[in-house]
This record gives C-alpha cells, sequence and structure tokens, in this order.
C-alpha cells in the first residue's frame, strides 16, 4: 500500500519539512570510493591490461585483446539494419529532432568580434572539443536515447572523435543502443564499462586515446571515477536520482498527472515525484488516481518506494506561490500543467526543463521533442544547465590591439602593473608605447 506524504505551505514547520524531503546525500559509501580509487590507478598504470581484466571480472565475459571489445561501424550499421521498421523509424525520428534542435543552439553560440575606434579588434572564437567520452549505462539499463542525447550535441558542435563505452555483462548487446550509435554519428564504441571506462577515457591506455570530456549518466562507480578524474578531463555533472515537479491549477485530467509522476518514480526507488498545487479537492482526486493506477504498473514495486519515501503531494495557497516554491525546489523535470502555462513559467527562475501545458508530458522530452534530456538534478538546475552543445564547445579570447591602442591601453597596463609589483608586465606594455617612459623605481610596488 502507497503511502504518500501530505504538505501544505501553511503550516508552520512547511519549509523544515519541505528540505528534509529534497535532501539527498549523494556522498558515495567507503568501500565504493576504496574500488574506484583501486580501478582507476590499476588502469593508470597497465592501461589496456587492466580494463580487459575488469571487464571479464565484472561483465562476466572471456576476452584476452582490446580488439574483442571493439565494436565497428559495419555492426553498428548492421543493428540499425536489423531493427522493425517502426523502433528504426522512432529511432531517426528522435535523432532528427534532437540534431535540429541543437543545430539551432550551435547557431545562437557562434562567436563574435568587434573593432574599435583605435582599430584594436577584441572577440571570442568558438572551437569544438577534439574528443570526447560517451558513458552508455548497459545491462538491466540500456538506453538508446542517452546515445542520442549525448553524442548528437557533441556531433553538431563539431567534435572529431566521439568515442563510446558501454558495458554488455555476458557478451549481451543491446541492438537499439548499437543502432542509436550508428545513427548518431558515434566515432568508435567499445563495450567496457565501470569506472574502468572512465579511467580508460580519462588516462589513455596503448588502444583507447585519452579525451577532453566525459559525459553520460552511470551507476555509483561510475559517477564516483567521473568526480575523481574530474580535472584531468572535464565532465558533464554528477547526476542525482530522477525528479519530477508537477505545478498544477487543477485542469488536467488527475489520471494524467499520476502516471506523469509514475513516469520519474519508476526509474528507481530514489527518484522524486512531487505535485503543487491550490485545490485540496484536486490533490485528492490524484492521490486517488495514484491508488487506482498503481496496480496497473509493471515498476509498482519501484514506484511505491519512490513515492511513499520521496514523493509528496504539497497543498499552496496559489499558484503565485506554487511557482515561488517551484523555483526553490529547483527540479530537474518542472511540468506546468495550467491553462495559462506561460503565465506561470514566466514566474519560474530554476528548473531543468519546463513542459509547457497539459499536453507536455514529461516522457516526450525524454525521448524525442528535441531539447536534450541529459539534466541538472538535487537542485543544481539553480546554477548548472541542460546538456547542450556548449558543453563540446570551449571558448577562445581573440585581442588584436592596434598600434594606437596600444598607447591607450598600454599606460592602463603599466599603471596598474606597477600598483602590483609586476614590473615586467609594466615594462612590456610601455615598450610599445610611442614615447616609452624611465623605467620606474622597483620600490614603486605595494
Amino acid at each position: 500500500m502507497i503511502q504518500i506524504r501530505h504538505l501544505d505551505s501553511t503550516a508552520a514547520d512547511f519549509n523544515e519539512r519541505l528540505h528534509t524531503l529534497l535532501a539527498f546525500e549523494s556522498a558515495t559509501d567507503d568501500a565504493i570510493e576504496h574500488a574506484v580509487t583501486t580501478i582507476l590507478a590499476d588502469v593508470k598504470s597497465r592501461g589496456d591490461a587492466a580494463v580487459i581484466e575488469y571487464t571479464n571480472r565484472f561483465d562476466r565475459v572471456s576476452v584476452t585483446a582490446m580488439a574483442q571489445l571493439e565494436i565497428g561501424q559495419a555492426e553498428l550499421q548492421a543493428a540499425l539494419d536489423g531493427l522493425p521498421e517502426a523502433q528504426r523509424a522512432a529511432l531517426h525520428t528522435a535523432a532528427d529532432r534532437i540534431r535540429v534542435f541543437h543545430t539551432r543552439q550551435k547557431q545562437e553560440l557562434n562567436g563574435f568580434s568587434y573593432t574599435e575606434a583605435d582599430g584594436t579588434v577584441l572577440g571570442q572564437r568558438v572551437n569544438a572539443l577534439d574528443r570526447v567520452g560517451i558513458y552508455v549505462p548497459g545491462g538491466k539499463a540500456a538506453y538508446p536515447s542517452s546515445v542520442l542525447m549525448n553524442a548528437i550535441p557533441a556531433h553538431v558542435a563539431g567534435v572529431k572523435e566521439i568515442i563510446m563505452v558501454v558495458p554488455t555483462p555476458d557478451g549481451v548487446k543491446n541492438q537499439m543502443v548499437l543502432a542509436a550509435a550508428a545513427i548518431a554519428g558515434v566515432t568508435r564504441v567499445i563495450t567496457i564499462g565501470g569506472a574502468q571506462a572512465v579511467g580508460a577515457l580519462a588516462y589513455g591506455t596503448e588502444t583507447i586515446q585519452a579525451v577532453d570530456k566525459i559525459v553520460g549518466p552511470g551507476n555509483a562507480y561510475v559517477a564516483a571515477a567521473k568526480r575523481r578524474v574530474f580535472g584531468t578531463v572535464g565532465i558533464d555533472m554528477i547526476a542525482g536520482p530522477s525528479e519530477i515537479l508537477v505545478l498544477c491549477d487543477g485542469s488536467t485530467d488527475p489520471d494524467w498527472v499520476a502516471m506523469d509522476l509514475f513516469s520519474q518514480a519508476e526509474h528507481d526507488e530514489l527518484a522524486q515525484a512531487i505535485l503543487l498545487c491550490p485545490d485540496a479537492d484536486y490533490i485528492a482526486r490524484v492521490e486517488a488516481s495514484i491508488h487506482k493506477l498503481l496496480p496497473t504498473m509493471p515498476r509498482s514495486e519501484t514506484i511505491t518506494t519512490s513515492m511513499s519515501d520521496r514523493g509528496a503531494l504539497i497543498k499552496v495557497r496559489s499558484m503565485e506561490e506554487a511557482c515561488e516554491i517551484a523555483s526553490d525546489i529547483a527540479a530537474e523535470h518542472l511540468e506546468i500543467s495550467a491553462v495559462e502555462p506561460r503565465q506561470w513559467a514566466d514566474q519560474i527562475r530554476h528548473a531543468g526543463a519546463m513542459f509547457l501545458g497539459r499536453f507536455s508530458s514529461e516522457s516526450l522530452g525524454d525521448y524525442c521533442c528535441g531539447p536534450n534530456h541529459v539534466l541538472p538534478t538535487s537542485r543544481t538546475a539553480r546554477f548548472s544547465s541542460p546538456l547542450g552543445v556548449y558543453d563540446f564547445q570551449k571558448r577562445s579570447s581573440m585581442i588584436e590591439v592596434s598600434a594606437a591602442g596600444a598607447q591607450t591601453l598600454g599606460k592602463v597596463a603599466a599603471e596598474l602593473a606597477y600598483g602590483e609589483g609586476l614590473q615586467a608586465h609594466a615594462r612590456s606594455a610601455e615598450l610599445r608605447l610611442d614615447s616609452v617612459p624611465l623605467q620606474r623605481s622597483p620600490l614603486r610596488t605595494p
């Protein structure tokens, strides 16, 4: 029997109870940290040999060379060609929409330059990363949609080499995952996973070149490994459990809202599903729908645990207050299921992705709308963004100072440099002045 907590924003202890509900301890336990540290050090030291050893152990395969773990382009294409027509068409449609969205995103991220009156040219150049690694879960969880969402933005950004790693326990390959790699423009696919795969991507081995950035979801070992290699390479984020927050004015079919809550609760027991609504009668109707529909769900046990432990139905004073609370929660997925959703969206400051109107179910965004489904969790939407083309690019400042500009800027720079006690900085600027002043005394320092 599912027991969902009810909160009321008028209660004196509401804020305390809400933040207790939202709290999630993302730190891994000592055993995981120790195992990951050992694996990463081993991969860094022994390269391919260590990767093969751990892959044989954890994925229950028996290989002797890295070549046996790589899937060629011909096999990827064969996987795509071998799918049922409906699955193949769905992958192509989703990929096309994701590519269109991220291509438009790239157009907004082009560099810029401007010329000042004295001829100095300043600007910014945008270049793609050379090589990225994409981690794709395998085994019980196989997500072709994650292949599309991670690889297509990298491809659109102009990344030259996209290396995908995916574990294949017992040697079982998911054909839709391979087909998605074929569609998304993945360069290499290597059937390794876990912390050893992260280590291989970060440090490089005899057969895998080190990448510039690692993206993609994984289990606690993968998350711990990504955290440890950050700095050697870039990473996208450390993802927490999935979240959905539904902000509803009471106008949507309660069955729809209940199922939307289920859509995230079914991910795992730590997922979070919350409803904010000013209508107490409507909240009761949603709760009734939850009890009615739950027995029809194949993953009902997971949903029950998730919603009992971390879910909530919250009564608020008004939609305006709901928007304020929603911004504080900063959920990964925010559905605004209301008659005038844009009115309320304008009042939201923080959310990973917003789904506006009763027809915009979060599940559509997971698969085929176009915007990326890799989103910040655990309130990190307050300061971070969805995965996008910008994650696979970096910017370089461009500075071309004219002779005339050097006369003005040189004096300013020299004055500041002397103030900081950096004589060579000052003289470097002064040597370019038409009238070079005598070197100042070193005593003129702070």
